[in-house]
């Protein structure tokens, strides 16, 4: 379709007249993006980012961010007469008194958790497609900036009701900055304007909320988006897909008719949570109060992480010069709270560039991998989704307890003993499940596949018949790219080590990168001789 069409054309035109950009629009209007379904994983953040915004700006036009008592005289019988937080009881007119109100905040609620959940669930499939490798570095960078910003935005627009469930959340933060060694109280002082709980966090979260953090977050999503518009999307391998060219749909009209569909998909699904499905009923927790906490207390799943860490760990603390006059460092939170999300995001951010290092790969790649297809690096994704997938789990120990009827303490015990033995076990499983499948697509390809039909051999023996994959199927098996190598690391019986391999560094080097290149299965050439057989007539020999 080389013709543009006339609903394209007729704005350009139209704006061409006036400001000379009818080549830009009609060129990046008809753009062309790869169709796959994963690749709508990163517009679920996008649709609900969206969402956030404009339910964020209705519900502030009722929100009250003071910390000042008043005596409560809503809509809700059970709290009338009660002393509570401003910002708690503009939280029960928005929810009982404003029209639409609390679909309103249910849906702003939801959507925050999607997305979260949509931009995790977006980075993993950049990374384990290795869509993160040149020239993405930097879009990769953007993203795990834009996660850790996004659980900084979750964590303060949570404490904004000011009810006890997000007090108790807000409680445990405070715990955290006063476990850093010599800024802690500074720091504790600057944010609670004095003691805790002081009368000024809720308007400092509150600015926070709608002002700074969700100013940043819209220009490094813009970055992201620009950055994937320049350097092109990344697409799945297939039947004529290379490093040189994208296979799809154009962006109108094909992909803005799929996504605007999505998007209203979306939409929708959020307004049916909403309206279905309750959230966060802060008048069942009432207001807070620091001497007060419920039973049964936990965060949005995104933070569960912490919460789990902080259970499990044990009761360790340092006395500085051996007394607790000098100073206390209290490890039971300091290590909790900063090293799983510390441990995870440095990884995420460092991960591009040891691979590089490992491999000594600089060529660019447009065309991602399947999982399956780099074992290593598929295993250390899954290691890591299961160390925050137990912790995630383990903070919710106490209800695991309740609820199945065990002992509290030993789940606790189960626990730290899970910690370290899971992501093991989950690299080992994860790492045999790959060279499994690769193994399954070389017998795809070298046998065919099952077909239906039963044939009896001469002997009596009965067989399924195979029949070659389609040139599609094929296509998408075989468009894998070896996993490169350092020089030498092959082993191929040179004399002198390369470079590379000198030095107790650079033979460390060599190693890893033997053994993170080395585990591909090799495919054979499967029916390609069939296939050519059927294509070329048989020659009949000469008579005589």
């Amino acid at each position: 379709m080389n013709k543009v069409p006339k609903f394209i054309a007729g704005p350009s035109g139209y704006l061409d007249d006036r400001l000379g950009v009818a080549p830009t629009l009609k060129r990046n209007l008809r753009k062309i993006f790869p169709d796959h379904w994963s690749f709508l994983l990163g517009e679920i953040a996008l649709y609900t980012f969206i969402i956030l915004l404009l339910t964020g700006t209705f519900l502030t036009f009722w929100y009250t961010p003071s910390m000042g008592h008043v005596v409560y005289d809503g809509s809700y019988a059970p709290l009338r007469g009660v002393m509570m937080s401003e910002a708690y009881a503009s939280t029960l007119d928005i929810s009982f008194d404003v029209r639409g109100g609390l679909l309103l905040r249910q849906i702003h609620h939801w959507a925050a958790l999607l997305f979260i959940a949509s931009l995790m669930v977006h980075m993993m499939r950049v990374f384990f497609t290795g869509a993160y490798r040149k020239p993405r570095e930097l879009n990769w960078l953007i993203g795990i900036a834009l996660f850790t910003l996004a659980l900084a935005e979750g964590l303060t627009g949570y404490s904004l009701p000011d009810d006890l469930l997000s007090g108790a959340g807000l409680r445990i933060t405070q715990g955290v900055l006063m476990s850093l060694p010599l800024v802690g109280t500074y720091l504790s002082f600057l944010l609670f304007g004095g003691e805790y709980p002081g009368d000024v966090v809720i308007q400092r979260f509150f600015t926070l909320h709608i002002l700074l953090i969700p100013g940043i977050l819209i220009a490094l999503i813009t970055a992201h988006l620009a950055l994937m518009w320049v350097q092109k999307h990344t697409q799945m391998p297939g039947k004529g897909r290379t490093e040189k060219n994208v296979v799809g749909a154009p962006l109108l009209p094909a992909f803005m008719a799929k996504s605007g569909a999505f998007l209203l998909f979306t939409v929708a699904v959020l307004a049916g949570l909403s309206t279905f499905t309750q959230i966060n009923p802060i008048w069942l927790y009432g207001p807070y109060t620091p001497s007060d906490v419920s039973a049964g207390s936990q965060p949005d799943w995104y933070m569960g992480f912490l919460e789990g860490s902080l259970r499990m760990m044990p009761s360790w603390e340092i006395n500085l010069f051996g007394t607790a006059q000098a100073g206390t460092l209290p490890l039971s939170v300091l290590i909790p709270a900063l090293a799983p999300l510390g441990l995870i995001l440095t990884g995420l951010v460092l991960y591009p560039f040891l691979e590089r290092w490992i491999t000594g790969d600089r060529r660019e790649h447009h065309v991602a991998d399947r999982p399956r297809n780099n074992p290593h690096r598929t295993a250390i994704g899954v290691t890591g989704i299961t160390f925050y997938g137990l912790l995630l789990v383990l903070g919710a120990n106490d209800l695991i307890a309740t609820f199945f009827n065990v002992s509290l303490n030993w789940t606790t015990y189960a626990g730290r003993v899970l910690i370290f033995l899971g992501p093991a076990l989950a690299y080992l499983v994860t790492y045999r499940l790959c060279l499994g499948l690769q193994r399954s697509d070389a017998a795809t390809i070298d046998h065919g596949v099952e077909s239906g039909v039963i044939r009896r051999l001469p002997h009596g023996e009965f067989i399924e018949v195979h029949t070659p994959p389609s040139d599609d199927v094929e296509a998408h098996l075989r468009g894998r790219s070896a996993i490169p190598m350092l020089p030498g690391a092959r082993g191929d019986g040179e004399r002198v080590p390369p470079e590379t391999a000198r030095g107790p560094l650079g033979r460390l080097r060599l190693r890893m990168s033997r053994a993170y290149g080395e585990d591909q299965i090799p495919y054979g050439d499967g029916h390609d001789g069939e296939k050519q057989a059927a294509k070329t007539p048989e020659k009949k020999a000469p008579p005589g």
